[in-house]
């Protein structure tokens, strides 16, 4: 498969590869941007940094991961990903599931206007 990306207004994303089940993704986050409040119906989501540090909200928790940090969002449990800091932050998310389309994602809050 060939890579591709999607610019959002909070940064883009990169499929780098996907399959029967999974898909790899490169999420870039500019400084001060942050993702909706959201949870998913088919996947779970691996998340591992790479640069810079992300805020993560799972659950009720907030956790700042730096380089080499990861975190576990199990099926139908809400997260948030932020960008605090003042550089470019990006992390590596694999999706695991039934259905992987961006169509999964059920916004509870977000600066967008897209809930």
């Amino acid at each position: 498969m060939t890579p591709y990306t999607e610019n959002r207004p909070w940064g883009s994303f990169t499929v780098l590869d996907e399959g029967d089940g999974f898909k790899v993704k490169r999420i870039s986050v500019h400084p001060g941007q942050k993702l909706s409040l959201q949870y998913h119906h088919h996947r779970s989501e691996h998340w591992t940094v790479v640069q810079g540090e992300a805020t993560v909200t799972l659950g009720d928790s907030i956790t700042i991961l730096k380089v080499n940090e990861s975190v576990y969002i199990p099926l139908k449990e809400k997260h948030a990903l932020a960008n605090d800091g003042n550089s470019l932050m990006q992390l590596i998310e694999v999706q695991l599931g039934d259905y992987l389309g961006e169509d999964d994602i059920v916004r509870l809050e977000d600066r967008y206007g897209r809930v």
